[in-house]
């Protein structure tokens, strides 16, 4: 069996660079065959994901955070609708967040993920692909997209030098509770629902967690076929500011200011302002007005450990 390594050496502010020696030293410990290649620029491990499934390798392993991950998933997406061959995908998770490998329930140690790897369990993931109308090629994600509040302070988070991950993510949130964020008017369209309202935010979640401590969707199992959809309506900055903890327990799902609901497809319209959006914790749009987001179910064969 022969393995492609995909490593992003600037991972974390560029600590993954010391932990991928690590990662050879493991893989190779397991008598794993494999090439690996680090990546130069934004999206080249897209195009290195591509042609290793053009070339034939039986599994692509990632390692970095969700925006190396997401980045080899649309590689071998783009692959896959082109009619190339389909490798599985490993994770080694050496990023911020890690937040599709904790809703995998995959292992994050170096050792643990290399083993789970050698070891060759496998399990089918359902895929995202999103559509808007500044980005009509669309994009493929594995863990989640989230549109408004959540995006926003993404780009908040994105500025912040010090400190890093869930931190970041944590500081941003707050900076967009007081500063920034004013809810656009949304339409939200999916199964034979349809919500017309100020909407603080919209989680479209295949795993359970953003940001690196956020968790949207608790519920959210990543092999149902289904987005769990986590809707909040705009709320005043008191109440924003009680909700966050909430969040980050997973009891936000019973308060009235929030929907859970779960869908296949699901269309949003800014009718009233504009969405910034993440997907897999990337930002890729802030200022769509039209998004279409739909399912493939079992689209990935993913290796590793399962809780």
């Amino acid at each position: 069996m022969k393995y492609f390594v995909i490593a992003n050496p600037t991972s974390r502010r560029g600590k993954s660079a010391q932990q991928i020696p690590v990662v050879e030293g493991m893989l190779r410990r397991y008598a794993l065959d494999f090439d690996l290649v680090l990546t130069k620029k934004p999206y080249h491990a897209t195009k290195l994901a591509t042609q290793a499934a053009r070339d034939g390798y039986d599994a692509v392993i990632a390692v970095g955070g969700d925006g190396t991950i997401n980045e080899v998933v649309n590689g071998l997406m783009h692959a896959r609708k082109k009619g190339a061959a389909e490798p599985a995908l490993g994770l080694i998770g050496v990023g911020t967040g890690n937040d599709l490998i904790f809703g995998l329930g995959h292992q994050l140690e170096i050792d643990a993920a290399c083993k789970a790897i050698a070891n060759d369990k496998r399990r089918k993931i359902d895929i995202g692909q999103i559509i808007t109308d500044d980005i009509p090629e669309g994009r493929y994600f594995a863990n989640g997209v989230g549109i408004g509040f959540d995006a926003a302070g993404g780009v908040l988070a994105e500025k912040i030098n010090w400190p890093h991950g869930f931190l970041a993510y944590l500081i941003a949130a707050l900076q967009n509770i007081f500063l920034y964020y004013k809810a656009p008017i949304l339409e939200i369209i999916f199964e034979k629902e349809r919500i017309e309202m100020p909407i603080l935010l919209i989680s479209v979640m295949n795993g359970r967690r953003v940001g690196g401590g956020f968790l949207t969707a608790p519920e959210a199992l990543p092999d149902d076929g289904l987005f769990d959809l986590c809707i909040a309506k705009e709320v005043s900055r008191p109440r924003m500011l009680s909700l966050l903890p909430r969040f980050l327990q997973g009891s936000q799902i019973h308060q009235p200011e929030i929907q859970m609901k779960r869908a296949q497809k699901i269309t949003v319209n800014a009718l009233h302002g504009l969405m910034p959006i993440h997907t897999d914790g990337e930002i890729i749009s802030t200022a769509s007005k039209e998004v279409m987001i739909e399912i493939i179910p079992q689209a990935l064969e993913i290796i590793g450990g399962v809780k």
